[in-house]
């Protein structure tokens, strides 16, 4: 009689298992995600890029990118020139702070 489980305890068992079809959808999703986000930027060219610029970051944040560059052969410098390409193309309030800001300079 131990064994046996109540049909209540089975329906929660079975509740309490994630779905196993959703979590692989996930997964998928989440590598095409990772996989085009690689390959764009494996495929930004920094080769006509001449200018440099000395910028500084928390502990954290420098460790991951090197661990990025282990993981993937990408160079630091060609990861943050394309996060902030990427970021100046994605957010134009960015560029809009800069103009209005040169727009009152001049007067």
């Amino acid at each position: 009689m131990e064994n046996m489980k109540s049909l209540a305890d089975q329906l929660r068992q079975e509740l309490s298992k994630p779905n196993d079809k959703a979590i692989k959808k996930q997964r998928k999703a989440e590598k095409r995600f990772e996989a085009a986000i690689l390959d764009a930027i494996l495929a930004y060219d920094t080769s006509v890029n001449k200018n440099m610029v000395h910028v500084r970051f928390d502990e954290k944040t420098v460790r991951t990118m090197n661990q990025f560059k282990m993981a993937t052969s990408v160079d630091v410098s060609k990861l943050v020139a394309f996060a902030v390409k990427h970021l100046l193309d994605t957010q134009p309030e960015i560029k809009a702070i800069i103009k209005h800001f040169i727009q009152n300079n001049d007067l």
